[in-house]
């Protein structure tokens, strides 16, 4: 499939580092990253975008690969870039996907972006300050700890963020079981032993390669409010998660399923949050289904 990288100039001095893989004559779906990550060679994902003809467009959140840092960002702020990007790319509509920390960022662009016809959420995090959910309950020891110094903030915060980011710089796929700890339940072990542990691996590293800046401000981001109501998404949205998810609950998906009117949820038993990407292949086709049909 046809690659470029873009680095694409912004308003106020930022760049964007962007990936865009398949024909600009198909209908384009734009591609939220995890945390930490960025806009990198995704296999799986690219498969199934191929698979369902749709188009690639990802890019790596400020602070993320060779995208500019931009402090004090909320998850609001990513549809102001998607804006950029959707102009850039002359795209009249288009679809959103987000997995994991892209899942808030997705569902900011289907609220704010003119031209979203539907949103694809995969292991996404809810609101960390909302009624009737707990945020860190069912998640593994390790994002525990983080998002916990997150909602503190300061040095510490920022230490810990530094020395997690400069370990991701070398990270294989081979380590990741052991990076990852107890936020990879059997099925996610195993699935790391193919190619979603190569292309997880390559988001951490290019992800962190410069700095730990987008890491940390991806969870400032979560562990306050989001800048925007959930009321504002009228697209459809469909919601998929896995039961055995220790890094974002399946909760998390539950909350979101029943807080967006839009939304329409599946959750997959016995399924992780990485090995979920061996399950969500009909959820592209579901995007593809969205568009406007030529007359």
């Amino acid at each position: 499939m046809a690659t470029t990288v873009t680095l694409l100039d912004l308003d106020g001095g930022r760049r964007l580092e962007v990936r865009s893989v398949g024909s600009p004559e198909l209908p384009a779906v734009l591609y939220c990253h995890g945390t930490p990550g960025a806009a990198v060679a995704f296999s799986t994902l690219e498969a199934h975008a191929e698979a369902a003809g749709l188009r690639l467009i990802s890019w790596s959140r400020p602070g993320y690969g060779r995208s500019t840092t931009q402090r004090n960002r909320s998850v609001r702020s990513i549809a102001s870039d998607a804006a950029a990007v959707v102009e850039h790319f002359s795209l009249t509509e288009f679809c959103v996907a987000g997995w994991s920390g892209g899942g808030p960022h997705a569902l900011a662009i289907a609220a704010m972006t003119p031209g979203c016809v539907a949103a694809l959420i995969i292991a996404g995090v809810a609101p960390a300050t909302v009624p009737g959910l707990s945020f860190l309950e069912g998640m593994g020891e390790e994002n525990i700890e983080e998002f916990s110094l997150a909602f503190e903030g300061g040095e510490e915060f920022e230490a810990f963020i530094a020395e997690a980011a400069e370990a991701m710089v070398e990270v294989l796929a081979r380590d990741l079981v052991d990076a990852l700890g107890t936020l990879a339940p059997p099925p996610d072990v195993k699935a790391l032993e193919g190619p979603l542990g190569e292309a997880v691996a390559a988001s951490f590293r290019h992800g962190c390669a410069t700095t730990g800046a987008g890491w940390r401000d991806d969870d400032i981001a979560f562990v306050k409010p989001w800048g925007f109501d959930l009321d504002l998404v009228r697209v459809p949205v469909h919601i998929v998660q896995g039961t055995l998810d220790t890094m974002v609950p399946a909760a998390h998906g539950a909350w979101l399923v029943e807080h967006l009117r839009t939304a329409t949820g599946v959750v997959f038993d016995e399924v992780g949050h990485i090995s979920i990407w061996d399950h969500v292949a009909q959820e592209f086709l579901f995007l593809a289904s969205q568009f406007t049909k030529p007359s």
